[in-house]
């Protein structure tokens, strides 16, 4: 069976948070939602597979000089070069194989430009998810079972050596999960009570703004806490945050903490993570720790020095890298750093992120003293392509926690016309529900989404979306977002 791509476009739809989203040096407050659309043609039948990403600002790079304007003239860049070179590889015998020639093409191209591999290999990441889309849509076949029965052509060995011979369905569940535990996101600007949100900061949408106010809405039992780098504050606002947590609904509760890059030599966030687990205040909070995110930059994350640094520290806490995973041997590097797994975003890659959860899996089952870990994580991700798309690759990964915050910061899908959302409601009533105000918005119950729907779907949702009602790439303009 031959896979060849026909044509791609790309559109833009403008988005605006409802609150502001702070994580490190960045603020989200509102960002341009992008679609690639491509048309596949499969075994002589075609089809159309789409993806989506908000293009958040200050993940892919962290560079403090530059504008948000400058930054998605960047991702702009990457995204058509990927495009462009999957519309010129003609065929190829497996998504896989079509794939790894974007792949390869794409790390060429931006040999000769600034651009770091996060980046340039995101651009690569859309095409690759439109594609296993417009496969599976093709095929009538699921993502989960397109991976077990490998009809995708994954060659697990050609990501990781340490794989050659397996075939996914040897290292991943035998069934995808149909549900998922939310690990609710609490940015550094976040209200933590209801009582502290001043008057004219308050949000009268119907759905709910502080820490408080969300873990009795949702039922959370799962958090991820933004860390600001700053041992005082941090500290501080721990301890806010650890009085909500411990006297909500449930009095079991587990987090992560997310470095955000905020340290660039080990003994600084050793130093830190000394003066936290000193604290008498914390003891018991810290007990519900999970894992750190990347509490190191990206730019000494995987060094010599930082892995030396990191393997003599003995009761060091666990650590997973996130946005140092920047290719597809990332995390063979990061595990013989000391840091015990990885992260899986869809923008970094599907098929790396399956070859990563494998790699993770075979590990831990040569080494069953050892711990190891892949982590759902979150880029803002909003319905109804990226966060299905996310989900559905996490279900087939057997991730039973993730990050979600795409909910919390967006008014769940009233960014999208009134036809689309009744769309979603109805095909994907398990994982949304229309509010009280008549917008549909993630259906969070007892701290977790069912989304069994999205499992059985293809890879997006499980009707034909029309992207093409948007604006064009080329016709759209930095000012219209201000606006």
């Amino acid at each position: 069976m031959t896979i060849r791509v026909r044509s791609i476009n790309v559109h833009v739809l403008n988005t605006r948070a409802r609150m502001p989203f702070r994580y490190g040096i960045a603020a989200l407050t509102a960002v341009p939602h992008l679609f690639v659309r491509v048309e596949v043609e499969v075994g002589g039948k075609r089809a159309y597979g789409i993806a989506s990403e908000g293009l958040v600002p200050k993940w892919f790079t962290k560079d403090p000089d530059t504008t948000f304007e400058a930054d998605l003239r960047d991702m702009f860049a990457v995204i058509r070069s990927a495009c462009g070179i999957a519309e010129a590889l003609g065929g190829a015998g497996t998504v896989f194989d079509l794939w790894r020639g974007v792949y390869a093409g794409q790390e060429q191209w931006a040999a000769s430009t600034s651009h770091p591999p996060l980046l340039w290999a995101f651009g690569v990441t859309l095409v690759e998810r439109a594609l296993i889309d417009g496969f599976c849509r093709a095929t009538g076949r699921p993502l989960a079972s397109a991976v077990r029965r490998n009809t995708l052509g994954i060659r697990l060995g050609d990501i990781h050596e340490e794989l050659d011979g397996f075939d996914p369905d040897d290292l991943l569940p035998s069934e995808p999960f149909r549900r998922i535990i939310v690990r609710h996101t609490v940015g550094l600007s976040d209200p933590l009570t209801d009582g502290e949100i001043p008057e004219h900061e308050r949000i009268d949408d119907g759905l709910p703004q502080s820490l408080e106010a969300c873990i009795w809405a949702y039922g959370l039992t799962h958090f991820k806490i933004k860390l600001a780098g700053d041992a005082e504050i941090d500290r501080e606002r721990l301890l806010r945050i650890a009085s909500v947590i411990q006297s909500g609904q449930h009095r079991e509760y587990a987090y992560t903490l997310d470095g955000n890059e905020n340290y660039r030599q080990v003994e600084l966030f050793r130093e830190f993570w000394h003066s936290l687990i000193a604290d008498t205040e914390l003891k018991t909070f810290l007990n519900g720790l999970l894992f750190v995110e990347q509490p190191l930059h990206r730019s000494v994350a995987l060094s010599e020095e930082v892995c030396g640094a990191k393997l003599s520290w003995e009761d060091r806490p666990p650590m997973i890298i996130d946005e140092s995973d920047e290719t597809i041997e990332s995390v063979r590097r990061a595990l013989a750093c000391g840091y015990i797994g990885t992260s899986h975003k869809n923008c970094k890659g599907v098929f790396k992120g399956i070859a990563n959860a494998c790699l993770i899996r075979l590990l831990g089952t040569k080494n069953p003293d050892e711990r190891y870990v892949m982590s759902g994580e979150d880029l803002t991700n909003i319905g109804p392509i990226a966060l299905i798309e996310d989900l559905s690759t996490l279900a087939t990964l057997g991730i039973s926690h993730a990050e979600r915050n795409g909910h919390h910061y967006f008014r769940g899908l009233s960014m999208f016309p009134d036809d689309v959302q009744a769309r979603v409601l109805a095909e994907h009533g398990d994982l949304y529900r229309r509010h009280e105000r008549g917008f549909a918005t993630l259906a969070i119950r007892s701290g977790k989404v069912e989304f069994g729907s999205v499992v059985d779907a293809p890879f997006g949702p499980a009707f034909p979306f029309d992207s093409t009602r948007f604006t064009p790439l080329d016709e759209w303009e930095y000012h219209s977002l201000e606006a």
